[in-house]
């Protein structure tokens, strides 16, 4: 295989604009969105120069938000910054910064405006 496995995620949403706001206020990005005849998609942003996924808000019938799926891990430099700005944000905290072990740094998990249960990741 030529690449990582992972090469696109989709997060289920039922109010775009309401995601929308929750994510780039979390992330401190600009999420574009894109209408496909009825499908909604907000796109994160992607540095084809830099690894790893990336993927998109999606708000279609088909897709429902929920805790019980897959965990889409975000990486960042230090969890505790997203986490401080979940809550402002109209998220909350499902689980609070964590260690893994010391060779594999730290994660936390947090639920969404959506529903949807999220996780973050840092080696600090």
């Amino acid at each position: 295989m030529e690449h990582n496995m992972v090469g696109w995620f989709e997060i289920p949403v039922h109010d775009m604009d309401r995601a929308k706001a929750f994510y780039e206020a979390v992330f401190k990005v600009d999420i574009a969105i894109h209408d496909f005849g009825g499908i909604l998609m907000g796109w994160f942003p992607f540095d084809e120069k830099k690894p790893g996924a990336t993927g998109t808000l999606i708000k279609q019938e088909s897709y429902i938000p929920s805790q019980e799926g897959t965990l889409v891990y975000f990486v960042s430099s230090n969890v505790q910054n997203e986490l401080d700005r979940i809550e402002v944000a109209g998220g909350h905290i499902y689980q609070p910064k964590t260690e893994i072990s010391p060779e594999h740094g730290f994660m936390a998990v947090f639920i969404d405006t959506e529903g949807n249960r999220v996780a973050l990741h840092s080696n600090k």
